[in-house]
């Protein structure tokens, strides 16, 4: 069965965003994106690079790890306000949404029932992992079908801002294994912890 991967870099104090949102790597951004980060995402996860990213790196591969990618509307909505209405045309892209009414993208599937429903049924598909790229209310409404977390903890502090789960999750502390550790020299470490059964 495929497994959702909630895939996100976050602050040492368990940011994924400022206070207001924005996107933390675009240009007006704070978060350290070293030459290493880019080139581990290439050479590792290069579905989860936007397409202008892949563009400009001459990035082709096929997504290793996903080939589907799931957001919030708020984390959507980021890219459509950047002239991105679909971030990653690679993949079949999917945005939960009960306001959204018309997709901007002919490629972006827009979703209103149930998230949890509608994973559990993506969940039995054939196909790669799921990539659960944000946001926190998302991964809130979801932590239940989190199967693996890929966090890339950045080396910086941001003191508020958006939390790795929504402050709406309830207290329900999950166990999970660590399966996988990378340390890259620009400061960044990504970590992988798959769910305890």
């Amino acid at each position: 069965m495929r497994k959702l991967v909630y895939f996100i870099a976050v602050s040492v104090d368990g940011f994924i965003a400022g206070p207001d949102g924005s996107d933390p790597t675009g240009p007006d951004g704070f978060w350290p994106v070293g030459q290493d980060y880019v080139k581990h995402l290439a050479e590792t996860y290069p579905e989860t690079l936007p397409a202008p990213a892949r563009e400009a790196l001459g990035v082709t591969a096929e997504g290793t790890h996903f080939d589907t990618v799931l957001e919030g509307r708020r984390t959507y909505m980021i890219g459509v306000d950047a002239g991105l209405p679909n971030a990653y045309p690679h993949l079949r892209h999917l945005v939960f949404s009960r306001t959204l009414t018309e997709s901007p993208d002919p490629g972006v599937e827009l979703v209103a029932s149930d998230p949890v429903e509608k994973v559990r049924e993506l969940k039995r598909e054939d196909g790669k992992d799921i990539w659960l790229c944000g946001g926190g209310e998302l991964a809130g409404v979801l932590r239940d079908e989190i199967d693996r977390l890929v966090v890339k903890v950045g080396p910086l502090t941001l003191g508020s801002g958006t939390p790795l789960f929504s402050q709406k999750t309830p207290f329900e502390p999950v166990r999970y294994e660590r399966t996988d550790v990378v340390l890259l020299d620009s400061g960044t470490i990504f970590l992988t912890y798959d769910k305890q059964s």
